[in-house]
């Protein structure tokens, strides 16, 4: 997970380094080649996973923007693996054509969502529940179709296709969409943060729209894979606080520091380290078949505690360390940190904290 050395040739972490992309489309564009036929995108717990997370974190401390665009597609491209590996289940190719009712047409045989199809279309799951909202699906026919609302669609403007949870009665299910199709409502004006500004993550409305279940019942949120998507977007955080990081060093470097800066530097190094060997233990632990069910989860919560707090550590001390000059005249600098601060609310603090306790607490033996 170390950031600064040296990748090896044909690695996700050399192709992502040699072509780190300056915008949304060329961040889109590098996802596609990671998984369209050829490409070289991972799936966690096929023996790589090191390098997967590796490349988001590198990704990330090159800009986060870019990061929060291609971690999806590739958490896309996983999950379409996975539905794969257990048979594909109840679900059909969302590639293909199908008419306005949601039913496949002559063309578009019932089987597996096949990742091998839908690698060269760009991919987001929206799988958050936003309260005072519901996406349902109603069967029609031989087909699906969704309707309602879904909050924090990331890119759904401009994403070709996403993976989507809606309820089915109490059950939540995934399906995948093509986002092009009439229906789609991506609603304006919604998105007013500051931090990753190219990144949109508005509510969406669903009209009567064609989709193709992922999956059986339930499998979503069963599968291995769920909590590991978790941890690879803690990669993303540990490279957003490395970028930020970047700045403190560069300044100690270039003069001869105080001791309170020199302080900061090396509390902001235990930090980074303590998220780096939790990430690289995680990668460890998945690909050698022991972070599946409750101990899956477990690990995920705490791997994201770990680097959430040590990049929250990190936020503050480097800005008390450079004071605001930074943030008013690096613009990459007051980016990354605008950025890291809104993505990390995706760790919910002292509740993902006490989830974890209450996890501990259910396991009865202490695991330390």
């Amino acid at each position: 997970m170390q950031l600064t050395g040296p990748s090896e040739p044909g690695s996700l972490t050399r192709l992502v380094a040699d072509d780190l992309p300056s915008d949304v489309e060329g961040s889109l564009r590098l996802g596609i080649a990671l998984t369209s036929r050829g490409g070289a995108a991972p799936v966690p717990g096929a023996g790589r996973t090191a390098d997967l997370w590796r490349a988001l974190a590198t990704l990330a401390a090159h800009d986060l923007g870019a990061a929060r665009a291609v971690e999806p597609h590739l958490d896309a491209f996983a999950i379409l693996q996975q539905v794969d590996a257990a048979g594909g289940a109840d679900a059909t190719d969302p590639t293909r054509a199908s008419d306005a009712t949601g039913t496949p047409d002559a063309t578009d045989a019932p089987g597996a969502t096949r990742a091998s199809s839908a690698a060269t279309r760009s991919w987001g799951v929206f799988a958050a529940e936003l309260p005072g909202t519901r996406l349902e699906a109603q069967q029609v026919g031989d087909g699906w179709s969704l309707s309602g609302e879904k909050g924090w669609c990331s890119l759904a403007g401009v994403l070709d296709s996403a993976l989507v949870t809606a309820r089915v009665g109490d059950e939540r299910r995934l399906f995948s969409v093509d986002l092009r199709q009439g229906g789609v409502e991506v609603v304006d004006g919604a998105w007013h943060a500051r931090g990753l500004v190219e990144i949109p993550s508005g509510p969406v409305r669903f009209d009567a729209v064609a989709a193709s279940p992922v999956g059986a019942p339930g499998w979503y949120l069963e599968r291995p894979g769920f909590s590991w998507g978790g941890i690879a977007v803690a990669a993303c955080w540990y490279g957003g606080a490395v970028g930020i990081a970047r700045a403190l060093h560069r300044t100690v470097v270039r003069r001869d520091p105080d001791p309170h800066t020199a302080a900061a530097l090396g509390a902001v190094d235990e930090r980074l380290s303590d998220a780096r060997r939790a990430l690289a233990e995680a990668a460890e632990l998945v690909d050698a078949g022991r972070a599946t069910g409750a101990d899956g989860r477990l690990l995920a919560k705490r791997v994201r505690a770990t680097v959430a707090h040590a990049a929250d550590d990190v936020l503050t001390r480097v800005g008390r360390a450079l004071g605001p000059a930074p943030l008013v005249a690096d613009a990459a600098h007051a980016k990354r940190v605008a950025d890291l601060t809104l993505y990390l609310r995706q760790h919910h603090a002292d509740a993902d904290d006490a989830s974890l306790g209450r996890q501990l607490r259910e396991s009865a033996v202490a695991p330390w």
